[in-house]
């Protein structure tokens, strides 16, 4: 699993700039400067950060086969050189949201809040990573940490995915949200 599992540490050192932290719903994070994304186990690395998210990566679960290879055909990857702008952005949703079963989850998701279509326009602008940390255990404080890589020419519109986002109906089961704004010297 270890190439699947992501710790994103905050702290005073890393290749990513913390240029903002917003706590959008809920509690924030401590305060920090940098942050390191690491995958596999992160034991010696994390050890002096003022803060660990962990998730692991995972099957699509509420994509239609004819939506995951849009997708896929679309998506641009991460780590481009020009991709200096990143957004980390873990989030929790409340208990009415994990009671609903799956085919409603996925009715709220596509069909009243347009979360694939509206993340499809962006494409291959914005590129993303989805980590699930409710398959870690109970102890994780968030339910989904999504990474986002973008150019700083796409910062406007990355702003206007996410305002999408956030006015939907889907986001209104969100209990916790922050959003981490960071950059990195270009290569």
């Amino acid at each position: 699993m270890s190439n699947r599992l992501f710790t994103f540490s905050g702290g005073d050192t890393g290749p990513w700039q913390i240029v903002s932290m917003t706590a959008v719903f809920g509690d924030s994070l401590p305060e920090a400067t940098r942050l390191t994304v690491a995958s596999g186990s992160t034991d010696s690395t994390t050890a002096d950060a003022k803060w660990c998210l962990r998730g692991i990566t995972s099957n699509e679960r509420y994509v239609t086969r004819l939506e995951k290879d849009q997708l896929v055909a679309k998506q641009a990857g991460l780590g481009r050189p020009e991709a200096i702008c990143a957004a980390l952005i873990p989030i929790r949703k409340k208990p009415s949201w994990w009671v609903l079963p799956q085919d409603e989850r996925r009715r709220i998701l596509e069909e009243c809040s347009q979360h694939v279509a509206i993340g499809m326009k962006y494409l291959p602008a914005v590129a993303r990573r989805l980590h699930h940390c409710r398959d870690l255990g109970e102890q994780e404080p968030f339910d989904f940490l999504t990474w986002f890589e973008y150019t700083a020419s796409d910062t406007a519109a990355f702003d206007d995915l996410v305002a999408q986002l956030r006015a939907s109906e889907e986001w209104t089961y969100v209990e916790r949200e922050a959003d981490i704004r960071l950059v990195r010297e270009e290569s």
